[in-house]
């Protein structure tokens, strides 16, 4: 969002974001791009080493776990969506599209109110909330 706001290309997204590093997570960073065998570390290639190292695969697994177990159950559908809205920022492929985000927000509605929305066969997220 930060980048879509500031205009910040793909060539220049790790040097903005590092830029914000601090203390530890500062000299993380550079240890760790001295370390590289590349001149140049791409966007890609940051978010993953930064996740591996601050985002753990058994954490990543417990994310996954809550996303995919998200219902909407007794809440409202506003409130169901911001816990959507918070786990689906890690979900990357399961939802990286309008329509995957759609189905899969669709499916953890409450059952009666997922047969009325589905009857409409909705493809964005933005109609189906």
């Amino acid at each position: 969002m930060a980048f879509a706001i500031t205009n910040v290309g793909d060539n220049q997204k790790v040097e903005y974001a590092t830029y914000f590093l601090k203390g530890e997570s500062n000299y993380w960073w550079e240890t760790t791009k001295a370390l590289e065998a590349v001149e140049v570390i791409t966007w890609d290639r940051f978010k993953r080493m930064f996740l591996d190292k601050y985002f753990p695969r058994y954490m990543q697994t417990q994310m996954d776990i809550k996303f995919f177990d998200l219902k909407q159950d007794n809440i409202t559908v506003g409130e169901y969506e911001k816990k959507f809205t918070e786990l689906s920022m890690f979900m990357g492929e399961y939802i990286d599209s309008e329509e995957k985000r759609a189905k899969r927000f669709q499916q953890g509605l409450k059952p009666w109110l997922k047969s009325r929305v589905a009857a409409f066969e909705l493809t964005t997220y933005v109609d189906v909330v």
